[in-house]
């Protein structure tokens, strides 16, 4: 290699390097004051709305103080969402499959938002289920009530699929907001730090 050559190899790699990143297509809603909802939404969206107000750690709560979701207007996630994305990948994904769209072994959590509420969701998340997605005798959903990997995330996970189910985030990362250090006090004391 050349001495111009290198030269210019690593001049177009710091260019590359520098160039703005280009968000990732449908990683958060359009900018407006409330995300659009799909025509078939989230069982709890559909009883109780999206439109929500901040509780505590800011997260946000519907009218039936269920945890919602809450996109800013330059499409930025809230935090719950974004973690939510996070341990989901950590803990979910594996059976689940990417972005709660199901696997071969494991259903389609969107479609399950559809049709369960918060409490049936939790209920299932904390004490598994067995042979009720598929039939067959093969189907088991552990039970992750003594895991604090799960269950300090549990909201946050819902928030996040509660989202994908509405149609307000599409495949991968939501927008990443600001951090919320008030939310990782929280999330650190229930995992013991």
């Amino acid at each position: 290699m050349t001495a111009l050559t290198s030269v210019l190899f690593v001049m177009t790699g710091l260019a590359w390097a520098q160039a703005p990143a280009t968000p990732p297509e449908n990683s958060a809603a359009p900018a407006t004051d409330q995300p659009k909802v799909s025509a078939n939404p989230s069982k709890d969206t559909a009883t109780n709305g999206n439109e929500g107000t901040q509780g505590e750690a800011a997260k946000w709560v519907d009218s039936a103080d269920v945890p919602t979701y809450h996109i800013e207007p330059d499409g930025t996630a809230d935090f719950y969402s974004w973690r939510g994305y996070k341990k989901y990948t950590a803990n979910c994904f594996q059976c689940h499959g990417p972005d709660g769209m199901g696997s071969s072994f494991a259903p389609n959590l969107l479609d399950s938002l559809k049709r369960m509420d918060y409490y049936e969701f939790t209920g299932i998340v904390v004490g598994g289920q067995q042979n009720v997605w598929n039939t067959s005798g093969n189907s088991v959903m552990p039970a992750w009530g003594e895991d604090k990997n799960v269950m300090c995330y549990l909201d946050a996970i819902y928030v996040y699929l509660r989202g994908r189910a509405d149609g307000v985030y599409g495949h991968g990362e939501p927008k990443r907001p600001q951090p919320n250090d008030e939310a990782r006090a929280v999330e650190n004391q229930c995992l013991g730090f």
